[in-house]
């Protein structure tokens, strides 16, 4: 087999005219073009393999759930096993086939293989906002240049990221380890891409884990707590912590807010760690965010 990338031929398969393969997903992605970057033990802990891959007609994002081989030495420990992964997975296709929004990383196919689904996106544009904690003081990193981005584009990313969660939120979905690793934000234009969102859940549950996934300072009163309900009020929360978080450039104080005062306000109540204070549903929060958006124009 001719392979497409390392200077060994050219592409031989195109991705997006596939729907199952006897090759391993690696095999696969190798044969479709140029590795661009790969994504693995050693860069992430959920145990996932992934490829940014140049074919003849686009850059394409390839995700998969890795193999079912033991974790390298040294490499992270996933916290799912590769069923949980492949679980996580089909879920993301749920989503991206459940809800049309422009935000949403763009699913172009899924392709089975030897090791299981292989998802196929477009690439994302822009940046990834998340950091790790190491980083996060490095005023080069997106995650700090985004905190310091002129107050119009950190709005229209707010705005864009709760209309798709509008959009979510009718489809039936709450949100779940939604953290600034899930923001792909093009800095010179203000779009936003969401990715990684594939431990979001189909309507309400209850927390069976005490301490759910996803990072702490997004996360609401209830993902610490054992048999506490998750809902739509959970995704406020989330919602209205990342737009405080980023809002106030990091200072978490809302007299920062770059909206103004009567959308700090939308942004407390969102943020109330009681759940009866909070806005109802996303749909709530953003018609609340929208009407404080438009008393500023």
């Amino acid at each position: 087999m001719r392979r497409g990338a390392g200077g060994y031929g050219e592409p031989v398969t195109d991705l997006l005219e596939l729907t199952r393969t006897d090759l391993t997903a690696e095999e696969l992605v190798v044969s479709a073009g140029e590795i661009l970057a790969r994504y693995d033990h050693l860069t992430q802990d959920s145990g996932n393999v992934s490829w940014l891959v140049r074919t003849p007609g686009a850059d394409l994002f390839v995700k998969t759930a890795g193999t079912r081989a033991p974790t390298p030495a040294g490499a992270a420990v996933p916290y799912l096993d590769h069923a949980g992964r492949l679980g996580l997975l089909r879920s993301a296709v749920e989503i991206a086939r459940s809800v049309d929004h422009p935000v949403l990383a763009r699913l172009r196919t899924v392709i089975e293989t030897a090791d299981g689904p292989a998802l196929v996106y477009d690439r994302a544009p822009g940046e990834l906002v998340g950091a790790p904690s190491a980083q996060r003081a490095d005023p080069t990193s997106t995650y700090r240049r985004f905190a310091a981005a002129t107050e119009e584009l950190r709005l229209a990313v707010f705005d864009q990221l709760l209309d798709a969660h509008v959009a979510l939120e009718s489809a039936g979905w709450v949100a779940c380890d939604l953290y600034d690793g899930c923001l792909m934000v093009d800095l010179a234009t203000g779009h936003l891409t969401l990715i990684d969102l594939d431990t979001y859940r189909r309507g309400a549950s209850t927390n069976e884990m005490g301490r759910m996934f996803g990072a702490s300072r997004f996360m609401a009163p209830e993902e610490f707590e054992l048999g506490a309900p998750l809902d739509a009020r959970t995704t406020v929360f989330t919602l209205g912590r990342m737009v405080r978080h980023f809002g106030t450039g990091l200072s978490e104080d809302l007299a920062d807010f770059c909206g103004g005062a009567e959308t700090a306000e939308v942004i407390e109540r969102a943020t109330c760690p009681a759940r009866a204070e909070r806005f109802g549903t996303v749909r709530e929060l953003a018609t609340a965010w929208t009407a404080s958006r438009s008393s500023m124009r």
